[in-house]
């Protein structure tokens, strides 16, 4: 005798649906903001390692202050140890410190050299693929999420609407050839940031607070980006001095927000639509760092915009096509 197990999300998740898409699209907004932060920061230094450290480290300083002072947060660190002790998860899920200390080292590597704009389009490429895959074979908090036609649609219309949101500042097709090979870095990176966000929030729900998850993986990063600094500062010399301005510091606290919301929303969205929603809110954030704080050579036009609303539309649609889990017999 066979029993169907409905695996379908609760009532009170359906409801908050749109209200956790929108959260993800408020998280992607601040991941342009830090790519140009961390971007600067790592020309400033002349260190794209010794930027990704400082951001590590700001970043990890604010997250213990808050597990410190905040009772839930502070209940959640208590528990990192006793889940690490009895293995409540896979303990390379800690990795994800790792996925994310890349991230942000690409950011520093690669936005000086092709802008923020083919950065997104890598970045944003290789997300997709990565989430579409991790939710097709259930790696993540929140179980298999079927993708079916319209989800792959959506997907596919993310990637267009990207493409043709930085179309303009896309020169000629020598010139974007020759930036193939650096963006080969995010797009890998990109991929592998579904696994990071599966393996957060998975982390999310054992401790039972993303902040506990986002210190985790902030530590992990800041650790070995710590250990490859030293190991390469016998041949590459030490870095430029900090600067001064405060905004260069911005970077790691923008990361605990980007991360900690991503931990949460998988379990209820999922990896793919959590991904759509904060890949339309980078878009968003993009066109508004353009409009209000233009970096050279930035421009804003009909394709800009049209490529954006593209691309929301096709979060909409992903969303609107459910992601629902099989049933399993």
């Amino acid at each position: 005798m066979s029993t169907a197990l409905s695996v379908a999300a609760p009532k009170n998740e359906t409801r908050l649906g749109p209200v956790y898409l929108l959260a993800a699209v408020l998280a992607g907004l601040v991941m342009p903001v830090q790519s140009r932060v961390n971007g600067a920061l790592g020309t400033h230094l002349g260190d794209p390692v010794a930027a990704s450290l400082v951001s590590f480290t700001t970043g990890l300083v604010l997250l213990v202050v808050v597990s410190i002072f905040v009772p839930s947060a502070r209940a959640g660190a208590k528990l990192i140890p006793v889940a690490l002790r009895e293995r409540r998860f896979p303990r390379w899920y800690l990795a994800a410190g790792c996925v994310g200390a890349m991230v942000v080292v690409t950011q520093s590597l690669t936005v000086p050299l092709v802008g923020v704009a083919l950065f997104t389009v890598a970045l944003v490429t290789g997300q997709t693929i990565g989430s579409m895959l991790v939710d097709g074979i259930g790696f993540g908090p929140g179980g298999r999420r079927r993708i079916n036609a319209l989800r792959a649609v959506g997907a596919v219309l993310a990637v267009v609407g990207v493409l043709w949101a930085v179309s303009p500042r896309m020169a000629t097709s020598e010139a974007v050839a020759s930036l193939l090979l650096p963006l080969l870095l995010p797009l890998v990176v990109g991929f592998l940031m579904g696994f990071q966000s599966a393996m957060n929030g998975v982390q999310a729900q054992t401790y039972g607070t993303p902040v506990a998850a986002t210190l985790m993986n902030f530590a992990v990063g800041a650790v070995l980006l710590g250990v490859i600094l030293l190991v390469r500062l016998p041949f590459t010399g030490a870095p430029n001095p900090l600067p001064t301005q405060w905004w260069y510091y911005l970077g790691g606290p923008l990361g605990c927000v980007f991360i900690g919301l991503s931990a949460f929303l998988v379990k209820h969205l999922g990896v793919l639509l959590t991904g759509l929603g904060m890949i339309g809110g980078q878009l968003v954030g993009s066109l508004l760092i353009d409009l209000v704080l233009p970096a050279p050579g930035a421009l804003v036009n009909a394709a800009t915009i049209g490529g954006t609303l593209l691309t929301l539309a096709a979060v909409a649609l992903a969303s609107v096509a459910g992601g629902k889990r099989p049933r399993v017999r």
